[in-house]
């Protein structure tokens, strides 16, 4: 896929898990503004690398000869020998069965698969590695196996790349001059050697060998000596080295090796590794025969296409296909998750509201409080599922999954079922105490003017002695039995008068919340025989007394029925 898809890609990726985070995961506030902060950052450092082009150093020649990107055969990435009789020029070989690509540096395969993938990123799937090593255009044996270890590396790196297993073949010429035609031949996995010829079926090396006329069959067998011994060459020095124990890159087993032999071989070296081991096996400088020799017969392709149908291939998907198929998955993704996070909550709910219900149940109805408590809680979850009711249920529980209307009605039965604790008595309200005052203390003997020093002895007795409606002040003298009852009597009630009369000065209070009485000796509290009982008995009382009317704005004084005299009853507002 091109950039502009895979930013797509990301940014509708991006779309999904915010919306994923913002209406259906049960995240807090604080842990949601988190995970937008980090998928809004993954978004843009994705969208970034995706827009990273590799450095073009191959690109622009590629691009004028690759096929379209719907292309569907197999991509082989070729390096080593012999490049320039291969492709000359060029970077690109397409033929009927697959496309041949030139790495002119193999220690750049994997630089150079990424701008390859720059330009066909659908190509990913098809690509493979061809390397050649012809004997006779190598000298040093330690220098080709220091070149095949970092190829193995490379095609390592390459592979944890692309992230499979890219198929790698290995192919080897010769030239020598007992050629009847060119010839290729290669051995697959469990498979015995084959060998392919044009416009022919593969048939076996001994079949191949048998075919014809004698004189024919003994060329044929001495051109299959050389391919043999350059099989064992390709075993005893280049194949060690690709997939050998190594505690450092692991093993690059070949798929396939094709050996190619021609009578010409152009680019040969004289001190080449082939005639090297000619002569390690025959002592001879000079092997007639087995050096290369001119372009007597018809060219075999150098590419072994018979290989390309075992390689796999492309899927043929346009990138917008393949960004429609990916954008589809992401959404199939996101749904599958909103789906569960929306049945998780959903049980959540369901566990919640049946716990209420239960823990309702469990509390007797004569446990007021914590019954009270209870139903207040499940008055909670019926407003909320009611609300869900009337206005829809929010996304978080909804797709379908929504469970919360099953309990609803359990809930209101629970609340209807609720008896409310009765209503407390109202406690009667006690009247204060009656306030009692020594008379001695307030008036000389026979006076019934206030003392100079009783205005202390007033004001914290009278303290908790507060007017209000329906309660009537009354302040009542008394004396001893001392002297005459007459005089008694209108001492008593001159003294009282006294102290209401300061009660009125000193306070806001109405008059009509007062009433007056003198007694006289006719109310004694203790025996008047005794010193301290007639000195008890000499006092005043100031008292509450409950009176519907009493102390009521507009009211006016009443006569309070005193003994011999009159008086005045004053209330209050």
């Amino acid at each position: 896929m091109s950039p502009a898809w895979h930013r797509g890609l990301w940014l509708w990726g991006g779309l999904l898990a915010s919306v994923l985070t913002l209406v259906f995961l049960p995240f807090t506030a604080l842990t949601r503004g988190m995970v937008l902060f980090l998928t809004v950052l993954i978004c843009l450092v994705g969208m970034i690398r995706c827009c990273r082009r590799p450095q073009a150093t191959v690109a622009e020649r590629l691009l004028a000869g690759l096929p379209p990107v719907t292309y569907r055969q197999p991509v082989v990435l070729v390096c080593g020998d012999g490049l320039e009789d291969m492709f000359g020029a060029g970077v690109v070989q397409q033929t009927a069965q697959g496309c041949w690509l030139k790495v002119e540096q193999a220690l750049t395969l994997r630089d150079f698969t990424r701008q390859l993938l720059w330009l066909r990123p659908e190509w990913a799937n098809q690509l493979a590695v061809m390397v050649i090593v012809n004997p006779q255009q190598q000298t040093d044996q330690a220098a080709l196996a220091a070149w095949l270890y970092e190829l193995r590396w490379q095609v390592t790196r390459l592979r944890r790349t692309l992230r499979r297993n890219v198929p790698l073949l290995l192919a080897s010429r010769v030239g020598a001059q007992p050629v009847v035609t060119p010839v290729w031949q290669a051995a697959l996995p469990d498979e015995n050697v084959k060998v392919w010829l044009p416009e022919c079926a593969p048939c076996s090396v001994p079949a191949w060998v048998s075919q014809g006329e004698v004189a024919l069959q003994e060329e044929r067998l001495q051109q299959q000596i050389v391919i043999n011994a350059l099989a064992d060459w390709v075993h005893s020095d280049v194949l060690p080295s690709l997939a050998g124990d190594s505690a450092d890159v692991p093993k690059v087993v070949p798929c396939a090796i094709a050996l190619y032999h021609s009578a010409a071989l152009d680019n040969s070296e004289e001190g080449s590794l082939w005639l090297h081991r000619l002569q390690a096996s025959t002592s001879l400088i000079l092997v007639s025969g087995w050096r290369p020799g001119d372009h007597s017969h018809p060219p075999l392709s150098l590419f072994p296409d018979f290989l390309l149908p075992f390689l796999p291939k492309g899927s043929g998907i346009t990138p917008r296909s393949r960004a429609l198929s990916h954008g589809v998955t992401l959404f199939t993704l996101a749904t599958m998750v909103a789906l569960c996070s929306s049945g998780w909550q959903n049980r959540q709910l369901l566990h919640r509201l049946a716990f209420d219900i239960q823990h309702y149940y469990r509390i007797a109805m004569t446990d007021y409080e914590p019954k009270a408590k209870a139903v207040a809680v499940l008055r909670q979850d019926a407003t909320q599922l009611d609300t869900w009711f009337r206005n829809g249920e929010p996304m978080r529980l909804g797709l379908g999954m929504y469970q919360g209307e099953r309990l609803r009605q359990p809930i209101l039965s629970a609340i209807k079922a609720y008896v409310p604790p009765p209503e407390p008595v109202p406690e009667p309200e006690k009247a204060p105490q009656t306030v009692r005052l020594d008379s001695l203390a307030l008036f000389d003997v026979g006076k019934s003017e206030l003392k100079p020093g009783s205005t202390k002895v007033l004001v914290n007795a009278l303290v908790n002695i507060k007017a209000r409606p329906g309660w009537l002040i009354m302040v009542a003298g008394h004396t001893d039995d001392t002297g005459d009852d007459a005089a008694n009597q209108q001492l008593s009630f001159k003294r009282a008068e006294a102290v209401r009369d300061w009660m009125l000065q000193t306070s806001d209070v109405s008059a009509t919340c007062f009433s007056v009485q003198g007694y006289g000796e006719s109310r004694p509290i203790k025996s008047n025989d005794t010193t301290e009982g007639r000195a008890a008995n000499r006092r005043v009382e100031i008292s509450l007394v409950p009176q519907v009317d009493a102390c009521q704005a507009g009211g006016e004084p009443k006569p309070s029925p005193a003994k011999g005299e009159g008086s005045t009853q004053k209330m209050e507002k």
